[in-house]
């Protein structure tokens, strides 16, 4: 029988969806929250054996994540500063994910020492953001899925036009409007994590 999950101590379950505090974290280092993090894995549609570029990985939640759930898979964290990377390694070592390479360097020049063509890239990060969509474009297999976040109305622009540009099939735009209940002094609020915009297209066959 082929293992279709990777089990974690830390995180023993199938679903995904790893709380926030779970992460090792370093300060000003982004980390894409629980519920935003859920929306960009279902757009990524991972199957057990996919290939996945994460460019601006961040604290690492997505490769954490993107390993569990790809116990066959590779998942691939692109990042340029050597604390994140440190930090990426630490967090996929928490979670006993060992299907995670992580490589420090610059989209899209980085690109260029990967072998292995990918099924899936999500861009959380960098720039310039044309160019490197373009460039994991060359490299996308057929009917691989790029998924890209935007957190401006310039962003969001820029990345429907490239899609268009490069004649995406099935683009999908989704924005994430979720709030969360907490505790401050006495009183129990909704506070508002950041709204972002979640594109997704696919290369042709």
């Amino acid at each position: 029988m082929t293992q279709s999950f990777m089990p974690s101590s830390v995180w023993p379950y199938v679903s995904p969806g790893v709380p926030d505090e779970l992460f090792e974290r370093l300060p000003g280092i982004p980390m894409t929250k629980r519920e935003t993090r859920l929306l960009i894995i279902s757009q990524l549609r991972l199957e057990p054996d996919t290939i996945l570029w994460d460019v601006g990985a961040g604290t690492g939640t997505i490769p954490v994540e993107s390993g569990l759930l790809c116990p066959q898979g590779q998942i691939v964290a692109i990042e340029r500063d050597e604390d994140v990377v440190n930090l990426i390694q630490t967090n996929c070592d928490r979670f006993a994910v060992n299907n995670v390479e992580v490589l420090q360097g610059s989209a899209p020049e980085c690109l260029a020492q990967l072998n292995q063509a990918p099924h899936r890239v999500c861009i959380e990060g960098g720039r310039p953001i044309r160019q490197i969509i373009e460039a994991v474009w060359t490299h996308l297999q057929p009917q691989g899925r790029v998924v890209a976040t935007a957190a401006s109305l310039e962003n969001l622009y820029t990345i429907s036009e490239i899609f268009a540009e490069l004649q995406a099939c099935n683009v999908e735009v989704v924005q994430s409007v979720i709030n969360r209940l907490e505790t401050r002094g006495r009183h129990q609020i909704f506070a508002a994590v950041d709204p972002i915009f979640i594109l997704s297209g696919e290369k042709r066959s």
